[in-house]
């Protein structure tokens, strides 16, 4: 039997982004962000939701453009940090003593130390409630080299990604390797 729990923005897993951004004064910005995910193939984009309250949404709307670091374990207090506070009163690169990166294919920065980056630049706004979801057409994707695994790809163990619980708000690490997809399920054919 299962357990109604109503209405709730519950479902697993959920990232820790940092969206990263520039504002009028040519400033850079992260802000954490769980509301996210791969949401098209072609062309590969990425949707981020954001409350019009955060600094970050004016940034992206006049710039068209963000990023998307990804942290590693080693960053979670880091990223938290970025969530907490806004980029309007506070420098969270200079207090969290990390390197902002200037994208090479669009107007936003990236946390250099951050093992994965996405750099999109803004094809869609859409006002869904509380949240403007903001779609951006992925132009690049960077990948520290000592996250790759031996056939030269991105190793999720390697970068260490954490998964957010929305509704306990705890961080997890990553587990362990359960089967290939679109393979796995092929013992089940009949």
């Amino acid at each position: 039997m299962k357990k109604s729990f109503g209405a709730k923005t519950l479902a697993y897993p959920a990232p820790l982004f940092c969206v990263g951004t520039y504002d009028a004064q040519d400033r850079p910005n992260i802000m954490a962000a769980a509301w996210a995910g791969i949401c098209c193939s072609k062309p590969p984009s990425l949707a981020v939701s954001l409350r019009p309250a955060t600094y970050s949404h004016g940034a992206i709307l006049a710039r068209r453009a963000f990023t998307v670091s990804i942290p590693s374990s080693a960053y979670m207090a880091h990223a938290d940090y970025a969530g907490m506070v806004s980029g309007e009163t506070e420098n969270k690169f200079e207090t969290l003593g990390l390197t902002p990166e200037k994208g090479g294919f669009v107007d936003a920065p990236y946390v250099a130390e951050f093992p994965l980056v996405i750099e999109c630049a803004l094809t869609h706004s859409h006002s869904i409630g509380l949240h403007t979801q903001f779609i951006g057409e992925i132009l690049d994707v960077k990948v520290d080299e000592t996250c790759l695994g031996e056939d030269g790809l991105p190793d999720i163990r390697k970068v260490d990604p954490v998964i957010f619980a929305p509704v306990t708000r705890g961080y997890y690490a990553v587990g362990e390797y359960l089967g290939q997809a679109f393979s796995a399920g092929k013992t089940l054919k009949k």
